[in-house]
């Protein structure tokens, strides 16, 4: 750890953070919050994987679609018009709009083919855009003269890192350049994150044998052929199981670093605040706890 306890990290002349927790628990509201009421630069992972890895993916996905409209069609070819991407930190949606949901094509899913394929590009720019971090750090100090660094990483890191593994390159690499902390959720929490995500299912991406796991368990269950999935049910009936599955491999990553509660990390109001929880909580941290076995799968 970076920070041995709440004086170094008090006093130190940058703070470096990384948030991981499930979405909707508070990694983007206290980013913000950081961002616009104090000096820290706010690296947002999926902001980097919509741009940097993963926008000429979801452009064609626009184009593509146009090209199904003669007026556009005959436009694009001629280079009279032109599409991008307007994602913001505030607004993923053209990255989760190009991840889709598998299932029937005529309930606006995708062939389950497809949607395999988008998300080991998500996998793949997921833990480019993670590496390019300490870059970031950096680039922050060196070119925009900023003090903090606050990353604000997707629900979906624990995907992509083997939290169990002492040679773990991207945590590794996170852990040695900031301090990692868990935001945790109570099983209220959960209960009211399934209550939205069922109110509006918004495409996920997964862990390819968990994936492959729910895919076949769900057609077993409900007798559906793939084609035939509805793509909303699919990812309401995953969602949960998502959770689960999620649940231990956040625990196991907090082994890196701290854990913070999400009710306490929903009322802080000013940078000051969230640096003087990380501190209290950094002075309250077990070491032994946190060190002595994070390996043991």
């Amino acid at each position: 750890m970076i920070y041995e306890d709440g004086a170094k990290w008090t006093e130190a002349k940058q703070k470096k953070a990384l948030l991981f927790a499930m979405s909707g628990l508070g990694k983007t509201y206290i980013s913000s919050m950081l961002r616009h009421r104090g000096n820290w630069f706010h690296y947002s992972i999926d902001y980097r994987i919509g741009t940097r890895y993963m926008g000429e993916h979801i452009v064609d996905n626009f184009k593509k679609a146009a090209m199904a409209v003669p007026f556009l069609a005959e436009l694009l070819r001629s280079d009279s018009i032109s599409m991008s991407s307007n994602i913001t930190f505030e607004n993923l949606a053209p990255l989760s709009t190009y991840l889709g949901k598998p299932g029937d094509v005529s309930k606006g899913g995708i062939p389950f083919d497809d949607y395999c394929n988008r998300q080991a590009q998500h996998h793949a720019a997921e833990r480019a855009a993670l590496l390019d971090t300490p870059h970031f750090i950096e680039r922050a100090s060196d070119l925009y003269g900023y003090d903090n660094f606050i990353c604000d990483s997707g629900g979906s890191i624990c995907e992509v890192v083997d939290p169990w593994d002492a040679a773990d390159p991207i945590l590794t690499a996170l852990s040695e350049n900031l301090l990692m902390i868990w935001i945790a959720g109570s099983e209220d929490h959960t209960a009211e994150l399934v209550r939205r995500f069922d109110l509006a299912p918004k495409p996920m991406c997964y862990q390819p044998e968990f994936l492959m796991t729910c895919w076949s368990d769900y057609q077993r269950e409900t007798g559906v052929q793939p084609d035939k999935v509805n793509p909303d049910d699919f990812i309401r009936w995953t969602y949960a199981r998502a959770m689960a599955h999620r649940q231990p491999r956040y625990a196991q990553m907090a082994k890196w670093g701290i854990t913070l509660q999400a009710n306490d990390v929903q009322n802080l109001k000013t940078p000051q605040d969230f640096e003087a929880l990380v501190a209290e909580t950094l002075d309250h941290r077990d070491p032994m706890a946190a060190r002595t076995e994070p390996y043991a799968n």
